[in-house]
């Protein structure tokens, strides 16, 4: 039973080898979030990630059950949306978050287009965990080197793919993996998404290609409905001559035979929520940037605060005309 507080918000490309058929998804995602009691009685900001608008995804409605009114915002470099959430101090009491959007996603195809400086300054300059040009990569460049065909964007660009698909394995073992750390990545030649494409954006950049992160959750095809367990992430590379150009290095090693699907294609398979890594949401997040911005972020006093939130991502999917 829903708490009588709630309020109610209603708001109604050749590049590729592998021949990709055009398909478009509609369905509804929801993001649940309960943030139970905290220490002492200061003020509690919320941040929630809300999904990216683009010529891939459209939002077609949104409804969201806050215990607490909330308002939106803007991450300024990459331009990420959020909803934000703050109980003020003194004030008691879980906060609890349930958005539901109607989504429509289509298959993402290469796109030409040009870059702008700004845009080319951005994508190509280092993170916290993604170093560009280090040591570390040598190695792995002077293989790449070894192994395309020539010297040219286009050719750099898919043996920096063929060789991250062939060398690293996507398993969650141990420690140390799902940070998107491209040091690690080097060094234990295994991880999750998050770590094949922080080495996949590191080498990239490194040779001048410039490469974005984008982030979000899986929408099974299996299935109508159900569970998300957790997100997915992804990548576009800018290829002078060819245009943004999506790959998705950790499906395909999963999937070995959709290798080719995966370069220069993505799947109308997932929702994006965020792009960009090292992310400033408030003035506190600013001297401690967010690695990623997928699952909820936590302020307490103005202090960010590592917290276990009771979260449930899912999904129906709903009738599309493809």
């Amino acid at each position: 039973m829903r708490h009588p507080g709630y309020f109610f918000l209603l708001l109604v490309v050749a590049f590729p080898v592998f021949a990709v058929e055009p398909d478009t998804r509609r369905f509804e995602f929801t993001y649940s979030v309960l943030a139970g009691e905290f220490p002492g009685h200061e003020a509690v900001d919320l941040f929630i990630p809300l999904p990216v608008e683009d010529a891939h995804q459209q939002v077609l409605d949104t409804q969201i059950r806050s215990s607490i009114e909330g308002e939106y915002g803007v991450e300024p470099v990459y331009g990420n949306r959020y909803y934000r959430v703050r109980r003020p101090a003194n004030v008691n009491g879980p906060i609890s978050v349930d958005i539901t959007w109607t989504l429509q996603r289509s298959t993402v195809l290469t796109q030409a287009g040009e870059l702008s400086p700004q845009e080319k300054a951005l994508y190509l300059q280092p993170n916290s965990l993604v170093p560009v040009g280090h040591e570390v990569l040598a190695p792995i460049r002077a293989e790449i080197y070894a192994q395309r065909s020539d010297d040219s964007p286009q050719a750099t660009a898919r043996a920096i793919y063929d060789w991250v698909v062939d060398n690293v394995e996507y398993k969650k073992v141990g420690s140390g993996w799902g940070n998107g750390d491209t040091f690690w990545a080097c060094s234990e030649r295994y991880g999750n998404c998050t770590d094949f494409h922080a080495l996949f954006i590191s080498l990239a950049r490194s040779e001048g290609i410039p490469a974005r992160f984008e982030i979000g959750f899986p929408i099974p095809t299996d299935r109508e409905q159900g569970a998300v367990s957790g997100y997915h992430c992804w990548v576009q590379m800018y290829v002078p001559g060819t245009g943004w150009l999506p790959v998705d290095a950790s499906e395909a090693a999963k999937q070995p035979q959709l290798r080719e699907l995966y370069y220069g294609s993505q799947p109308a398979d997932r929702v994006h929520f965020s792009t960009g890594r090292d992310l400033v949401l408030s003035g506190v997040s600013a001297e401690r940037p967010l690695n990623y911005f997928v699952y909820p972020y936590v302020e307490v006093g103005g202090v960010p605060w590592k917290v276990d939130l009771q979260t449930r991502f899912s999904y129906r999917l709903l009738d599309t005309d493809t």
